[in-house]
């Protein structure tokens, strides 16, 4: 059963929260991707209960009811994440992404290196200031100019979304065929993402072209970086270059996987966390 609840922060900003719950178990941070909503990933929760974890997530600022902070960058996420931690008595905890929420786990984990145990990341999106990363290379035409529209400014950006309509030439046929089976939950996520407008979607553009606030050389825990090799939307060079910069990082590739696709491997890469997670995890308390 997963609870949703309003978390109020300091300055009365809400976040909308969702806890799968459980003593004594794991807490993994899901981070979503852009447009998603927090909503922990459904296709995972069978596993979930089988590996001890208890998913935690919220929608970032912008999306359903969490109060919109414009301007925020990737690495503010970490500040959310403390606080609902601290809400629900989590002391330590994993942290899992897929898209854009892999580069937000991992700045989480850069900028709060006490308290994460481990991040599981597919697909994620590097840092615009990566040094030696063409970052634009190898993107469909359609995520290169709307990410081409953030970096011109949120008016530039907002135009585009105004006229934006869907490229099939992002996804690849794996990719198509990944949103048929059980990663078809994806569409709901979306659908409840865009159904109050593209403020979200705009916020996290606009911060994945600026630069995080935190460095990806300085999380200490174990990563674990998955990507496609046929990626149409994030190139596998983002996760390649990732792979460098983290002290303590596997890189997997994965050959034929596109940008969804690659959550196929979603399932070894929860294993993998709680594998890692439980080895290095200390008691917690406030189970709900």
């Amino acid at each position: 059963m997963i609870t949703e609840t309003e978390l109020v922060l300091p300055g009365g900003r809400a976040l909308h929260v969702y806890d799968t719950g459980g003593p004594g178990r794991l807490a993994v941070f899901w981070h979503h991707g852009t447009p998603n909503t927090g909503a922990p990933p459904e296709p995972l929760l069978p596993l979930a209960a089988e590996l001890g974890v208890r998913f935690v997530s919220f929608d970032r600022p912008g999306y359903r009811t969490s109060t919109a902070r414009p301007g925020r960058t990737v690495g503010d996420v970490a500040e959310c994440v403390a606080a609902v931690a601290d809400a629900l008595g989590i002391g330590t905890f994993a942290l899992m992404g897929h898209s854009g929420g892999g580069s937000h786990a991992l700045a989480c984990a850069a900028l709060l290196p006490d308290r994460v145990l481990a991040v599981a990341s597919l697909a994620a999106v590097a840092p615009f200031d990566a040094a030696g990363l063409g970052w634009f290379d190898g993107m469909a035409a359609a995520t290169a100019a709307s990410l081409r529209a953030a970096v011109a400014g949120r008016a530039a950006k907002e135009k585009h979304e105004a006229a934006a309509e869907f490229d099939p030439e992002v996804f690849t046929a794996a990719d198509m065929a990944a949103l048929r089976g059980p990663w078809s939950w994806l569409n709901e996520v979306v659908r409840a993402a865009l159904a109050d407008g593209r403020g979200g979607l705009i916020d996290d553009d606009l911060a994945y072209v600026t630069p995080w606030g935190g460095n990806p050389a300085r999380i200490t825990a174990p990563v674990l970086l998955v990507h496609g090799e046929q990626d149409r939307m994030i190139p596998a060079a983002h996760s390649a270059w990732l792979a460098g910069q983290c002290p303590h990082a596997e890189y997997r590739p994965s050959p034929g996987d596109g940008h969804l696709s690659v959550l196929r491997h979603a399932a070894d890469a929860l294993t993998w966390l709680a594998d890692q997670g439980h080895r290095t995890s200390e008691p917690t308390t406030g189970a709900r």
